[in-house]
C-alpha cells in the first residue's frame, strides 16, 4: 500500500514538471529536443543579449546557460549571461521568439535571428527575408497588431492555430 502511495505522489510530481515544459513549448519558440538540463533551448542557441549589442547574431555556448520560464538560453560569454540574469525580460525576443508578422496574422512561425529588428528596446524576429520586407512596409501596424493578438494565441498549441 505504501509503495502505491509513493508511486502516485511521484507520478503527480512528474506531471507538474513535465507540464511546465509542455506549456513552455506552446509559449516559446524552442528547438526540438532538450538541453543537458532537460529544458528546451530558446532562440536556436543564439545569445539574446548579443542581439542588442552586435551587428550580427552570435551563437551562444552551453557553458554559459541560463534558465528562464522553463527554457534554457545559451550565451557567448559570462558577461552576457550575467546581463541576462539581471533582467531577462529586457533581452528576450517578443512573442516567445516566434515571428512577429506570423503573430500579427494569428500564427506561430519560426523566428530567425538573421531577420530581426529592435524597436523601442524590444527584439522582434521574423521567419524569412520576404516576411521581414513586408514587415518593414508596415512596422507600426504589425507590431501593434501582434501585441494585441499575442494574448489570444500565446498558450495555444501551434497545431491548433
Amino acid at each position: 500500500m505504501l509503495s502505491k502511495l509513493i508511486f502516485t505522489c511521484l507520478a503527480a510530481v512528474m506531471t507538474v514538471f513535465i507540464s511546465t515544459a509542455v506549456f513552455a513549448a506552446d509559449e516559446y519558440n524552442v528547438n526540438n529536443g532538450l538541453t543537458l538540463s532537460g529544458k528546451p533551448l530558446g532562440l536556436h542557441g543564439y545569445d539574446p543579449v548579443a542581439m542588442f549589442k552586435k551587428d550580427a547574431p552570435e551563437l551562444g555556448n552551453a557553458e554559459f546557460t541560463s534558465h528562464h520560464d522553463g527554457v534554457d538560453y545559451y550565451f557567448a560569454s559570462a558577461k552576457t549571461k550575467d546581463l541576462f540574469d539581471a533582467d531577462p525580460a529586457s533581452h528576450l525576443p517578443q512573442f516567445g521568439g516566434f515571428c512577429a508578422f506570423g503573430v500579427f496574422v494569428g500564427a506561430k512561425l519560426d523566428g530567425d535571428v538573421r531577420y530581426a529588428d529592435i524597436v523601442d528596446g524590444k527584439l522582434y524576429l521574423f521567419v524569412n527575408e520576404a516576411i521581414f520586407k513586408k514587415y518593414l512596409d508596415q512596422k507600426d501596424e504589425v507590431i501593434k497588431g501582434a501585441h494585441v493578438k499575442w494574448d489570444g494565441i500565446r498558450s495555444t498549441a501551434i497545431g491548433d492555430l
